[in-house]
């Protein structure tokens, strides 16, 4: 009994921390467990599924190659044979994607088109790490980045390495602070780019 009111007495002199900060804490901490990747069920399932997991538990939608529908519902992932199902497409609008989750995307080799929108942990590194997979130098056609505030020039001139990039969008991205040294690097680099600014 003494040890318990010893130890509530400490707790009541510790200073309440708002349930603001609390909170942010405690998301941020459950983002970083919807992202960790688990190389296991990557063997067990294959790389699409087990990404199409990661991203819809993250809040994300993709959409599989020879379908229109998106695919945003967890619990109504298609069944089937494993790979039946390619990714073709993937729009990360208001998800809680993070870096420590990309490596998710090691093995998808059918990804023509991705959109990340409004993703509050998207930052240099992410993008760095999607310009270093080499299944999307190949495939990746599209990309669009849209009000992600911690992306900077730094990020997006990585891009450079998705060889095959057709079109990518850049809107409302504060960090970025020289839109015409991207437009200079984008030219010389990969000349057949249309590189679509919205910038301030």
């Amino acid at each position: 009994m003494m040890l318990f009111g010893k130890v509530s007495w400490q707790l009541c002199g510790l200073k309440k921390i708002p349930w603001s900060c609390d909170s942010r804490h405690f998301w941020g901490w459950l983002n970083a467990v919807f992202n960790k990747v688990d190389y296991e069920r990557i063997r067990d399932v294959g790389p699409e599924r087990a990404a199409s997991e990661w991203l819809l538990r993250c809040g994300a939608m993709v959409r599989y190659h020879g379908q229109e529908r998106w695919q945003k519902d967890y619990n109504h992932l298609p069944t089937g044979p494993l790979d039946k199902y390619k990714i073709q497409a993937i729009d990360a609008t208001d998800s809680c994607i993070m870096g420590i989750g990309f490596d998710h995307m090691e093995g998808l080799q059918y990804v023509e088109k991705i959109r990340l929108c409004k993703c509050h942990y998207i930052e240099d590194a992410c993008l760095e790490r999607i310009s270093q997979l080499e299944n999307l130098q190949k495939s990746l056609l599209e990309m669009e980045i849209i009000s992600c505030g911690n992306v900077t020039d730094k990020g997006v001139i990585t891009l450079h390495h998705l060889r095959n990039l057709k079109s990518l969008l850049l809107s409302d991205l504060p960090g970025i602070r020289d839109k015409e040294n991207l437009v200079q690097v984008f030219r010389t680099l990969l000349p057949s780019l249309e590189l679509k600014l919205d910038l301030k």
